[in-house]
């Protein structure tokens, strides 16, 4: 299912005909004072309903957004929203095996597998909990003793950095009772919690390689997030109307911009992206100013209308961490609720066969992984076997199939079927496959 995945995504890209269409955006305010919002059609609009749309923000033709930015020449807006409201985002979950693998593709440009290798080592020298887990969450009785955990890293972990954000934790007083939060829950744990640093075996840390010591401060850092308060925005929207010919036009504008960094103190991008962003903050809460002096009902200047090109984008091609997170969630494919509860929790593999699947697909070259993207694209032979598999036997290649496989595990575990029974089924199953693929001389 996972190669049907590659080969189905690869397909999708290569069928994908881009398509165009257009944008229209006003300016308002005064020459020195202004903010860009964007048409959106409405009920009460001149263009509701309208053949000339692609989409309700768009046209197919640029001639006919053109004629449409004519009818509004001339016309002053006029504030029929302003909507203000403060919003919360927590720290996210814990890393399970595959949030880590795929955090490491895309940081560190590394296959699964050689993640797995890393944190396997890493456990090995007692700085990590078990690598092998689906868990993103911790246990009652872990969370009860998790300032053992946090000890053992102020004392040993030597990173300036992470010293920093300890420090901090201790000078707010920030609260290490995990109990009742979301990032313990006895149930949605199997055999293992999720991955964290232990606070020990830093008498081993000094000799690792570079990389390992670069993937441990990722743990060491989603670990040490889950403590700080969250990330606080301001959001404003803004709705601005224009008349139009009996009819009423709306332009619509939405800026967040960041009130308290919380725990993104910890969780903060790369230099390049980190100075990107610090641009966009800038440029927002120049525009959250103005947005927020505007009143309901005010009568605004329109400076000037702009066409925007637009093109609709192909889906993206996995690499070698997402086709992880893929896997793990391989049940959202599936329609049949009953069925899609049956894989949710496994997916296509466990976390500790997925790196592997991969790099056997890789090995007999059904897939090739780019090293420096890490990016997966099909072979020629690989499309073949797809190709063969889906003429003959369909359901291969489908999650179905492992979800009826999941289920019936659980139905033996369970000691609702004996195993023999689940095992006369499955045999049945593979002979009725192969009854169709041999040819009777």
């Amino acid at each position: 299912m996972s190669f049907g995945m590659v080969v189905s995504r690869e397909r999708e890209i290569r069928n994908f005909k881009k398509t165009k269409y257009y944008k229209v955006e006003g300016i308002f305010g005064e020459e020195s004072s202004n903010f860009m919002a964007e048409w959106k059609v409405s009920e009460n609009s001149k263009m509701y309903e309208s053949v000339k749309l692609y989409n309700d923000s768009g046209f197919r033709k640029e001639e006919d957004a053109k004629e449409f930015i004519k009818t509004l020449a001339g016309k002053q807006g006029k504030i029929i929203e302003v909507k203000k409201s403060k919003q919360k985002e927590n720290p996210p979950l814990l890393f399970n095996l595959a949030e880590i693998q795929n955090q490491c593709t895309k940081r560190f440009k590394i296959k699964p597998d050689e993640t797995l290798e890393i944190i396997q080592n890493l456990y090995e020298k007692k700085l990590v909990t078990y690598p092998r887990t689906d868990a993103r969450v911790l246990s009652t009785a872990v969370a009860k003793e998790i300032t053992k955990n946090l000890n053992g890293i102020a004392r040993g972990y030597k990173d300036e950095e992470t010293k920093e954000y300890i420090k901090k934790m201790v000078d707010e007083k920030y609260s290490t009772n995990l109990v009742k939060t979301k990032y313990v829950n006895d149930s949605k744990i199997t055999d293992h919690y999720a991955i964290i640093p232990t606070g020990q075996g830093f008498e081993n840390f000094n000799n690792l390689p570079e990389l390992q010591k670069q993937v441990y401060k990722v743990i060491v850092q989603r670990f040490l997030a889950i403590f700080y308060p969250p990330a606080e925005y301001q959001k404003l929207q803004v709705t601005v109307e224009i008349e139009n010919e009996n009819k009423k036009e709306n332009f619509y504008c939405s800026q967040k911009v960041c009130l308290k960094k919380g725990y993104l103190e910890i969780l903060k991008t790369d230099n390049k992206k980190k100075d990107d962003k610090e641009a966009n903050e800038e440029q927002e809460n120049n525009n959250m100013e103005i947005l927020k002096n505007l009143k309901k009902g005010q009568i605004i200047n329109v400076q000037n209308f702009e066409l925007k090109e637009a093109e609709t984008s192909p889906p993206s091609r996995y690499n070698s961490g997402s086709i992880i997170l893929a896997m793990e969630n391989a049940g959202k494919l599936i329609e049949d609720e009953e069925l899609r509860e049956q894989i949710k929790g496994a997916g296509i593999g466990t976390s500790a066969t997925r790196a592997e699947i991969i790099k056997k697909l890789e090995k007999i070259k059904y897939i090739e992984i780019n090293k420096k993207t890490q990016i997966i694209t099909p072979t020629l032979k690989g499309e073949t076997i797809y190709d063969i598999v889906f003429r003959s036997m369909p359901d291969m290649l489908n999650p179905k199939l492992t979800a009826s496989w999941e289920k019936g595990l659980e139905m033996v575990a369970k000691k609702e079927i004996k195993p023999d029974v689940f095992m006369g089924k499955l045999t049945n199953y593979i002979n009725s496959k192969f009854d169709k693929l041999v040819i009777k001389m």
